[in-house]
């Protein structure tokens, strides 16, 4: 499923026009301003309660390999989005 397949699913599941189910959308998994996206940047983890949990995941620097040249090289620290799955979205899977 796609962002426009998204939409139009929410949309007719709600009764709210496509324009306006768009935008709840964009409120909540935009990259920019979301605010899913805007709790991780501040460093907050966004917990729904049955569906899971979206939380920040700190990776140590590391030594790493140019797999062109064989070089060795240095990776930096970052930090990763992530997500773990709840028990009702397991639950509803299997």
């Amino acid at each position: 499923m796609n962002k426009s397949e998204l939409v139009d699913a929410l949309a007719s599941e709600t009764g709210m026009s496509k324009t306006d189910a768009g935008k709840a959308i964009d409120a909540l998994f935009g990259t920019d301003s979301g605010i899913i996206a805007s709790s991780l940047k501040k460093g907050d983890k966004v917990q729904i309660t049955g569906f899971g949990t979206f939380e920040t995941k700190s990776r140590k620097a590391r030594t790493g390999r140019n797999p062109r040249t064989g070089e060795t090289i240095q990776i930096k620290a970052s930090k990763t989005p992530g997500f773990r799955s709840g028990k009702g979205l397991k639950d509803a899977v299997q």
